[in-house]
């Protein structure tokens, strides 16, 4: 359900009456209810008496069924493709998205009609090797001209963008290019105009591990990123792509999240073993604000920005801030804190309330 006189700011403020106010679980004094939608709650997970959050989170389920897909796989769904050999002996990787319009549930009874690549917001994870050749057949199944603009090493012709590689409806175009640079990238539709078609859900994670045979004086590093390698399954590796939702498209966003579902992650905590480190691959897509960030509660991480290195960019920092499109890999470990609920959230105090608020569940 679209909530079309609702804006942001209004609902922090409070006085919007029954109309418009329950997207979070706060006091039924501040704000009324949202007939049909969730009720609103002092207190914590849904109403539980669990007062970690205050009551700072939205009350309801989404239903992940309906929706196709569910924010707890979105962490590490890699697709990593139909792998085969070229005669060369490199890997080739061939992928097959469709663009589809589709309406998906971004908290609890709000709706948001999304165009999205095969279904999903974000789209599938991409994941290959450096230096695997990459082969996207790309279909338009959606009302309007679409690409796939991939953030890395390509030819003009391969850039997804008006005149190479954009898409009609009803029509497909294949991408091919060579999977350069390693680090942690992104893709998304780059037809105009831009930030309706970012902002409307077409965007992904695309993750290009680094060859270790390319990094003899640091294997060992690239070795704990090379997926499906020994050193790489000691890691607990999740992607996390920030985003922002304008239910009533006046350029403000109502909705902010990790992975599309307001305060998935609060409501069921990401679970991590205590005795093995963690690896996010951080992505900012928020459109109509200048940046987003992510703060990490009693711990601190090191970050590589956009991935592309093996040494870190930041050591020992617990707050990282993106523009959009900015992304990056942070690394920590909880191996030396007792088990317990960690929380992780946006340091915009907005954003936080609006949905961008999460927890580890260490174990």
């Amino acid at each position: 359900m679209n909530i079309p006189s609702l804006t942001r700011r209004a609902l922090l403020r409070g006085g919007l009456g029954s109309g418009a106010a329950a997207l979070l679980g706060l006091s039924s004094a501040r704000f009324g209810s949202l007939a049909g939608v969730a009720h609103t709650q002092q207190g914590g997970k849904h109403g539980s008496g669990d007062s970690r959050t205050d009551g700072m989170t939205t009350v309801g389920e989404v239903n992940h069924e309906r929706n196709g897909f569910d924010p707890g796989e979105v962490l590490n769904d890699w697709d990593i493709g139909e792998v085969s050999e070229l005669p060369d002996g490199r890997h080739l990787r061939e992928y097959t998205i469709t663009a589809v319009d589709k309406e998906i549930e971004i908290a609890p009874g709000i709706f948001f009609p999304a165009w999205t690549y095969e279904g999903r917001v974000p789209g599938p994870t991409l994941r290959a090797t450096e230096g695997d050749r990459i082969r996207v057949r790309f279909t338009n199944a959606g009302s309007h001209s679409h690409t796939m603009h991939f953030h890395g090493i390509h030819s003009a012709r391969m850039d997804g963008v008006p005149g190479a590689g954009q898409v009609a409806p009803g029509e497909t175009f294949t991408y091919e290019f060579d999977a350069e640079p390693f680090g942690c990238h992104l893709y998304h539709c780059h037809s105009v105009p831009l930030k309706r078609h970012i902002h409307k859900g077409l965007y992904g994670a695309f993750i290009v591990d680094p060859d270790p045979k390319r990094h003899p004086e640091q294997a060992d590093v690239a070795q704990s990123r090379l997926l499906g390698s020994e050193e790489n399954r000691r890691w607990q590796e999740f992607v996390m792509v920030m985003n922002g939702f304008d239910t009533n498209f006046d350029e403000e966003n109502e909705v902010y999240a990790v992975n599309t579902i307001a305060h998935a992650y609060a409501n069921r905590p990401i679970r991590i073993e205590r005795s093995r480190p963690v690896r996010l691959y951080l992505i900012n897509v928020t459109e109509f604000d200048p940046v987003n960030s992510l703060h990490l509660h009693a711990n601190f991480f090191d970050y590589y920005d956009h991935g592309t290195t093996l040494t870190p960019t930041l050591r020992t920092v617990d707050t990282v801030m993106q523009c959009q499109a900015q992304r990056g890999i942070l690394e920590f470990s909880f191996s030396d804190h007792e088990p317990g609920l960690y929380m992780f959230h946006a340091h915009q105090s907005e954003f936080v309330e609006l949905g961008w608020m999460s927890f580890f569940e260490v174990v």
